[in-house]
């Protein structure tokens, strides 16, 4: 193999390492967006957990789950689950229909296990 090949040959390659880098940093960009959401969400989450607590006389664990099953059942993030609860303490909103249905089941469900 001659000079120039090699040189073509470590040209791709540095080539792709900078498709590698910058893929790598677009990765971390986007994991740091995602856990920043996440801390500003946790307060709201949290005081969610809590207005379950009282409503529904359980544990923190099964609050989780409360917001969880709500959450997957009616494919809506976790978060706007969250704020509708905290909404109907903070903003005398009732919640949003469908989630009353998903809490409801959820917690027929808990109550049969």
């Amino acid at each position: 193999m001659n000079a120039s090949a090699c040189h073509g040959f470590r040209s791709r390659l540095d080539d792709d390492a900078d498709v590698a880098s910058v893929e790598s940093v677009e990765l971390w960009r986007r994991e740091a967006q995602q856990l920043r959401r996440a801390m500003e969400s946790r307060p709201t989450i949290d005081m969610a957990r809590g207005i379950l607590m009282t409503a529904c006389s359980c544990s923190p664990d099964d609050a989780w789950e409360l917001l969880v099953a709500v959450s997957q059942n009616s494919n809506t993030k976790l978060r706007e689950v969250a704020e509708a609860v905290v909404a109907t303490t903070t903003r005398q909103e009732p919640l949003p229909r469908q989630f009353q249905e998903h809490l409801a089941a959820a917690l027929a469900t808990g109550r049969q296990e």
